[in-house]
């Protein structure tokens, strides 16, 4: 009986492997939408997050194709573009981006893994400074603690949250006054779009101003089950209800991707990486 259940986890366990890597060469394209009055016109977003040097495809093809196809009106990246776990290769991220700053509008928010890049001087030296150059040479917009104004009606804000915010197995707690002492405030008039890696922190991002707040960080939650969702975080928090997806409180709306790629947890079960499109629609005329 024991070599019975013995075998069938083993094949159970090899089952899930290879699934696992097939989901990891297999993303999704996945469509949301938010609605507001201080939306004027109609737009398309995409929004990447953790790409963590994933190619799909030479250079990305498969993955440029696919955002082609959804014809967006501007790119938003959301961070962890590449792994900087003393890893110094950026060629992915830096191809990917100035590829499709050719084709659109994109703006570019840091992850954990740019702001580690950028504060590790001893083992990165100016490789961040030189990823962001390259990157503004191509058209690329890099918001880090800044915001830029897009048309009459949007605010696009990045957001750099500190290293503490990233512990293991410990949550700090973020308010919304810290986002506005090192960012700045959230502008009223126009739609706030917050780009802020972690989704642990909607309270504070609704508190600060941001309308729509978009977030990663959790790869989905590495394993997703139904009714359950995401198994366990980057920094080993389980079962927590934000891995992915869409969350609403009134009028702010939080969405958080299951991003692209992995690092360390090299594992994604039932959670194919994700191109997240989102709908901003003007409610008057919806």
């Amino acid at each position: 009986m024991w070599k019975i259940i013995m075998e069938a986890a083993v094949l159970t366990g090899i089952a899930g492997l290879l699934r696992s890597e097939y989901e990891k060469r297999h993303f999704k394209v996945e469509y949301y939408q938010t609605v507001s009055e201080k939306i004027k016109k109609d737009r398309t977003v995409v929004f990447l997050s953790d790409l963590h040097s994933q190619e799909f495809g030479k250079d990305n093809k498969k993955l440029l194709k696919a955002i082609d196809q959804v014809r967006p009106d501007l790119i938003l990246s959301g961070g962890d573009m590449m792994i900087c776990k003393g890893k110094r290769d950026v060629k992915a991220a830096k191809k990917l981006l100035e590829a499709l700053a050719d084709r659109y509008p994109v703006y570019c928010a840091n992850g954990n893994h740019e702001c580690r890049m950028r504060e590790e001087k001893e083992i990165y030296g100016d490789l961040y400074e030189e990823y962001v150059q390259a990157l503004k040479s191509a058209g690329v917009t890099v918001l880090s603690n800044e915001t830029v104004l897009v048309d009459e009606d949007l605010a696009i804000t990045g957001y750099d949250l500190d290293k503490k915010y990233y512990k293991k197995f410990k949550t700090e707690e973020l308010r919304a006054e810290e986002i506005k002492k090192e960012a700045g405030p959230a502008n009223k008039k126009r739609y706030e779009i917050l780009l802020a890696h972690s989704p642990l922190f909607f309270s504070a991002y609704k508190a600060w101003g941001a309308d729509l707040s978009l977030a990663g960080h959790f790869h989905g939650g590495t394993i997703r089950l139904p009714l359950v969702g995401g198994v366990m975080t980057p920094q080993f928090q389980f079962f927590l209800p934000w891995c992915a997806g869409k969350f609403q409180e009134n009028e702010k709306t939080m969405i958080v991707s299951r991003g692209l790629g992995t690092h360390s947890i090299r594992i994604r079960l039932f959670n194919k990486p994700q191109v997240v499109v989102v709908r901003l629609k003007n409610k008057t005329i919806f």
